[in-house]
Parts: structure tokens; sequence; C-alpha cells
């Protein structure tokens, strides 16, 4: 009876055994992943992640041409040198809108009031709420020995991303609108609408962008043309003339060349381009300050 007994549990336990020897799981140490171990970023390779981010254009320019007005003309003869410095100190604060701080400056030799022509701090925020790119800010326009010129304003920008409805990789026209309200002595809107599109030429460095624009005022002084002769073209203007109307329209040509392949500067150091400007530029309302002039330059940028 023993014997039987026994034997009937032999039978029930060992299919048992065995499909628990089926089911068992395999130790992870015994798995072999199909994909390889990441590799460490090579030297050549590596980017600026952290949260702050800074930009740099050194710009030298036949003209400095604002807003379709030649301010290179208060002195010196036509297409004298002029020297621009553009730094931006920029928080990446991921999800949330990214501030930004910096200052322009432009250096004019032969301005004959002062070097220095012009002095802007500004600082605002960018937004990136795919597909619009917004930024929004404040600029404070300082022009050494030329204090009843200052000026400040607020402005506002809205890029669109079109590739996000055209369902390309890069966008085709990149529309943006920018609108400008000086508080101060223009009292007034100056609106911007431009295009622009960047052609990658395959296996080289090099980026080519045309673009072109047109402005509008509204009620903005400093656009308004001065009354009969002046000795300060490039910033007089007549606070009662009009200032209504297109103003200006622009075509250019922008030429990038990253330099970090070319020189074999490691990305870690920034990222470091060479660049080529071309513009062409004319008044449309003839009542409106605006200038012809085709003016270009050579600059260096370098972000990081």
């Amino acid at each position: 009876m023993l014997k039987r007994w026994w034997f009937a549990s032999l039978i029930l336990i060992l299919p048992m055994t065995l499909c628990a020897q089926q089911k068992a799981p395999i130790a992870p140490r015994d798995v072999e992943s199909v994909y390889a171990p990441p590799e460490p970023p090579r030297e050549n390779e590596g980017v600026n992640e952290g949260g702050v981010n800074f930009n740099l254009d050194i710009t030298a320019l036949t003209d400095y041409v604002w807003r379709g007005i030649d301010r290179s003309e208060a002195g010196g003869s036509e297409d004298s040198p002029n020297l621009t410095f553009d730094a931006t100190l920029k928080f990446d604060l991921g999800r949330y809108p990214h501030p930004f701080i910096g200052v322009f400056s432009n250096v004019y030799n032969s301005d004959p009031e002062s070097r220095f022509q012009e002095i802007r701090p500004y600082f605002g925020f960018d937004w990136n709420l795919r597909p619009f790119l917004f930024t929004a800010g404040f600029n404070s326009y300082i022009f050494p020995e030329r204090d009843a010129f200052n000026t400040s304003e607020v402005f506002a920008r809205c890029t669109l991303d079109d590739s996000y409805f055209l369902r390309t990789e890069q966008p085709l026209l990149s529309p943006y609108f920018f609108g400008a309200y000086d508080y101060d002595k223009g009292k007034g809107v100056y609106a911007e609408f431009g295009i622009s599109h960047d052609f990658k030429i395959e296996d080289t460095s090099i980026t080519i962008t045309p673009m072109s624009s047109i402005a509008y005022v509204n009620g903005d002084h400093i656009f308004s043309k001065p009354v009969g002769p002046t000795s300060d073209p490039s910033f007089d203007f007549n606070p009662r003339g009009p200032d209504n109307g297109f103003q200006h329209y622009q075509i250019g040509l922008v030429v990038t060349y990253g330099l970090n392949q070319a020189l074999n500067i490691p990305r870690r150091w920034g990222a470091f381009d060479l660049k080529g400007f071309l513009f062409y530029t004319d008044g449309i309302d003839n009542k409106l300050r605006a200038d012809t002039e085709i003016y270009g330059g050579i600059g260096i940028a370098f972000s990081y």
C-alpha cells in the first residue's frame, strides 16, 4: 500500500516540476542585447546642453541701415565702413518661455558726433509653440551725443514654421510678422512682414538664405521727413509731418559658411560661422523717410 501511494505521488509531482522548469524566467545576465552600448560623445561632437546659451555677431558693413533708414549718412564718405556688435545671453527653461538679454552697438568712425553711434540694450523672451515661434521684448535706443533722439519701444514677433503644415523636414518660407510700438519719441507703430528660406548645399557647410520684407508705419514720427535742409539727416525727423503708409521694402541674401569643420574646431568649443551679406532697400511712400541703398558686408558669428 505504501509503495502504491509513493508511486502515485511521483506521477503527480514529476509533470509539475518539468512545467515549472520550462516557465522559469531567464536571468537578465543570460540575455545579450541586440543593440550596441551607447558610445561616449567624441571630442568634436560635444555641444553645450546647459540652460544658458551665448551668441555673438560681429559684422563689418558698408552701411548701417535701420528699418530702411541709412544712418551712415551722418558724416564721412559714401559707404564708409560700419562695425556692429550684437551679444545675447539666453536661458533655456524647457517648455516655458526662454528669457534673453543683450546689447547691440554700431561703431561708425566717420560719425562727426560719436564713434559709438548707437548703443541698444534689450531684453525679452522666446516661446516655441510650434508651429508658431513667439518673441517679445523691449529695446532702448541710446545715441551718444544725440540725447534728443534717444527713445524706447516694445516689440513682438511671430514666425510660422510652415513645415508643420507642409509636412516637410525644413520650413519653406518661414513667414514672420514683426511689430514695434515706440512709446517715447516716435509714439507710433512700425510693422514688418517678411519671408526667407535656407538652401543648404549638400556635403558642404554652406547655407544660402534669400529673404525679403516690406514695412508699414502708423503714426511713428521717426519716419517723418525733416522739414528743409538738415545737418543730421540720419536722425532728424518732423514730428508734425506725414507718418502713415508703406515705408520701405528690402530684398537680400545671406551666405553662411560653418567654420568648425573647415578649421577642425570641436563643437564643444561652440559653433563658429562666417557670414556674407548683400541687400537692396528702397522707399515706397515718398512722404516717409527711407533711403535707396545697395549695401553688404561680412561677419563672424559665435554661439555656445
